[in-house]
């Protein structure tokens, strides 16, 4: 077959067509270089794809509220696992009543934060903060549990090094339970790297970082699946503070299923977690991750 017909766009045939599939499809397509199969998914950046199209569970999509799920946490884990919230609303003070440096940041989205450590910081977070309020997040991606996410503003203190750079962050992917990889990222707001180890800190992804295992380790791993429960899958993401364990948020789309695996085999191993789980889940229906009624202070 010719390969410029073999990455054409699908043919919309009809006049009932499902928009939302193939705009998923063709971002896909333009993002890997290849279709995905939404019916079948045998690849981690497939099932986060099917997962855009047909999850629509309402205790999933609390999870992607900050502000929730910090409530969620300090009743699993204990208020000293959770950064406290020093304030949320939808308008910034005109002058900053909390000491630096602390963070701003959007309750609905990702990426959208502040690092304030003086008085022109916190005027660039109140010109920039307004602006995460006017929309959804995620609804171009077709993200949509993100819509149950309170469009508002939260502070929070700054848990990162003196010179101001950012703690590193651990994202816990867990499948059907059970915790099977940890991303470690580094460099973030600078030279932004990210390497994959299995939970006995193996790495598995090409050029990874060399980094010794988190004093957290065991504990990031047993919190993750307290956490994530019996969801096929969730990822949970932590800080390690001074040996401290520190819950950082839920994530229901990793890289948004575009971000591509180095290698390859690790996107086909960590859907074969998910395709199995969701076996799991199907034969033994899980528990339903609980929704508190509570928000936080």
């Amino acid at each position: 077959m010719n390969a410029s017909v073999a990455l054409a766009p699908p043919r919309l045939r009809g006049r009932s067509i499902d928009w939302a599939r193939r705009r998923v499809e063709l971002i896909y397509w333009w993002r890997h270089g290849r279709w995905p199969d939404l019916d079948a998914p045998t690849r981690f950046t497939e099932w986060v794809q099917r997962r855009k199209l047909h999850d629509r569970s309402l205790a999933f999509a609390r999870l992607t509220d900050k502000l929730h799920s910090k409530v969620q946490a300090k009743a699993a884990l204990g208020a000293e696992h959770v950064i406290p919230t020093l304030w949320h609303g939808t308008c910034l003070p005109a002058v900053a009543p909390w000491p630096f440096p602390f963070v701003v940041k959007a309750n609905h989205g990702c990426n959208q934060f502040i690092v304030v450590s003086d008085l022109d910081d916190y005027v660039d977070a109140k010109r920039r903060s307004p602006g995460w309020l006017k929309r959804t997040y995620g609804e171009w991606l077709d993200e949509w549990h993100y819509r149950a996410a309170f469009r508002t503003l939260l502070v929070e203190p700054f848990v990162g090094g003196p010179g101001g750079e950012l703690p590193l962050d651990y994202k816990v992917y867990v499948f059907g339970g059970r915790a099977e990889v940890v991303q470690l990222h580094e460099g973030r707001g600078g030279r932004h790297r990210w390497t994959q180890f299995d939970r006995d800190w193996r790495p598995l992804s090409v050029d990874p970082i060399a980094a010794p295992p988190t004093a957290c380790l065991d504990q990031m791993l047993a919190a993750a699946e307290l956490l994530a429960g019996n969801a096929d899958f969730l990822r949970v993401d932590f800080y390690c503070v001074e040996d401290r364990l520190l819950f950082g948020e839920f994530c229901l789309y990793p890289g948004s299923g575009l971000d591509p695996f180095r290698p390859d085999s690790l996107d086909l191993m960590l859907g074969e977690k998910w395709t199995a789980a969701t076996k799991k889940a199907e034969a033994f229906p899980p528990r339903p991750v609980p929704i508190l009624i509570a928000e936080a202070a």
